[in-house]
């Protein structure tokens, strides 16, 4: 795998990881109460989903090991350009839902490697 496919898989494994350690403890209540949180979070989506981007261009197939990677595209693109009407309780569900499957497959693309 090229050098810079690995810079971009190993920036999503890093984000997403931040992402496990800045919600680790927290429910969703606290997340919708803290804005810092809400504020950290996205930042993380934001680079998957820029990284994931990347990825695609220049190594589609490493990119494709990721079940949702079209969906972490979309989600850096409404995160920067609907910041306006982000809703927290969606992020959130984010987070629950395949926050564990990004890191996972991150894992398994270095790993292939």
């Amino acid at each position: 795998m090229q050098r810079e496919a690995l810079k971009y898989l190993y920036d999503i494994l890093a984000a997403a990881e931040k992402v496990q350690r800045f919600i680790a403890g927290s429910s969703e209540d606290d997340y919708l109460s803290d804005e810092l949180l809400q504020s950290a979070v996205e930042r993380q989506f934001e680079i998957i989903g820029e990284a994931m981007g990347k990825l695609h261009k220049i190594a589609p197939g490493e990119a494709e090991r990721f079940v949702d990677y079209k969906k972490m595209i979309a989600f850096r693109n409404v995160l920067i350009h609907g910041y306006a009407t982000i809703d927290p309780v969606i992020v959130w569900g984010v987070v629950e839902s395949n926050l564990n499957d990004v890191l996972n497959q991150a894992r398994e693309a270095l790993s292939a490697d």
